[in-house]
């Protein structure tokens, strides 16, 4: 299985929407980071809707990041569309 992930959405809610390769389509729920650390800039939704996809992964222009197998072992299949 490839978890590259080739489109992000950023939704409502600090939630991201992961288009894995493949066409699994997952949400992940980044409430839980948003106290750690350098995570806490993703606080400013303007700032959080700047995520972009990078070698499989999702990053942010200020360093933060995940790599595609946490962001896909901690993501939900997704439940609506968007």
């Amino acid at each position: 299985m490839n978890l590259d992930i080739i489109e992000v959405r950023p939704l409502d809610g600090h939630i991201l929407r992961l288009i894995f390769h493949g066409g699994e389509v997952r949400d992940m729920d980044m409430r839980p980071y948003l106290d750690l650390g350098i995570f806490g800039e993703l606080r400013d939704d303007a700032y959080f809707r700047q995520a972009y996809v990078e070698f499989g992964s999702v990053e942010w222009p200020g360093g933060q990041g995940l790599s595609y197998d946490t962001l896909y072992l901690e993501s939900a299949p997704a439940t609506m569309n968007v």
